[in-house]
């Protein structure tokens, strides 16, 4: 397979861990853009959301996004990745997305049984205050999430199904 496939999804939607699943899978490298944003920026993302803000963050996360084309295999991204700038386009344009779909409260319990202090956004943010801001971030992102490629319901679809999908 030429073509990365690029996933994409809400936090805690499990892009990293399916990631590492499916390109060991399919005998593919693996890259999660998170972690070479961290090595680009020298330090958490916390932190640099903390000094430098949001803008400056999705600025040099789509430099580094960039930065991975011509390479292949199993790329997982940021959950807000694909909404900013024309992210989407440039993924879709580049590589296969897969998107790993999950319902509010199916990512509200992920996310309970997280560090959510490790996450920009959901810093303190517990029980209900965690579940409404949930379901209006992935409402606002659904729109750029469902352009994917592929769609899949994370929860319900096997590994094995999803290699299949993605060798078509």
């Amino acid at each position: 397979m030429e073509r990365p496939i690029f996933l994409v999804g809400f936090m805690g939607s499990g892009k990293t861990t399916w990631g590492k699943k499916l390109a060991n899978a399919m005998g593919l490298p693996f890259l999660d853009l998170d972690h070479e944003i961290v090595k680009h920026i020298g330090m958490s993302i916390p932190e640099y959301f903390a000094l430098h803000g949001e803008d400056r963050f999705r600025t040099v996360e789509r430099e580094i996004m960039q930065q991975q084309l011509g390479k292949t295999g199993v790329i997982s991204t940021g959950g807000g990745t694909p909404c900013y700038f024309d992210n989407m386009d440039w993924l879709l344009e580049h590589g296969t997305v897969l998107y790993l779909k999950h319902s509010p409260k199916s990512l509200w319990n992920r996310l309970s049984n997280s560090d959510v202090n490790k996450r920009p956004g959901l810093k303190g943010m517990t029980g209900d205050d965690l579940l409404a801001f949930i379901e209006t971030k992935l409402a606002e992102r659904a729109p750029f999430y469902e352009r994917s490629s592929i769609i899949v319901d994370q929860i319900n679809t096997p590994l094995e199904e999803l290699v299949n999908l993605l060798k078509r």
